[in-house]
């Protein structure tokens, strides 16, 4: 993770090639991260469609099996479970905030309401 004592910026004593070797070495960098990241997910990926054997001898995707599980976990009332199997079937509340302006006025008698409850 970059950092302020990582970073190297541009001065007036590195020279024009310089700043473009060190661009380019981040560049590198940045590539083999990415690679190392498509790796994973495609592993990822083939674990989730190879077929693995049930104790009953049924076959499961690794997707199924993973769905599977964390349904009885949440059958057993762990809430975490219960909510990624709810939104994973896509039934997620929909999460909605609103922003309204309101002038001063208003503000003034909610505060004026609320010091006279007091």
């Amino acid at each position: 993770m970059a950092n302020e004592q990582n970073l190297r910026m541009f001065t007036s004593d590195q020279n024009r090639e310089e700043a473009a070797k060190n661009g380019a070495k981040g560049g590198v960098a940045s590539g083999e991260a990415r690679r190392r990241k498509r790796d994973i997910r495609l592993a990822m990926e083939a674990l989730l469609e190879k077929s693995y054997k049930g104790k009953g001898g049924e076959e499961f995707s690794g997707a199924e099996a993973i769905a599977l599980k964390q349904m009885e976990k949440a059958l057993k009332g762990d809430a975490k479970a219960f909510e990624l199997v709810r939104d994973t079937a896509g039934q997620k509340p929909v999460e909605k905030i609103a922003v309204a302006e309101v002038s001063q006025d208003i503000l003034d008698e909610v505060e004026k309401a609320v010091l006279e409850d007091e």
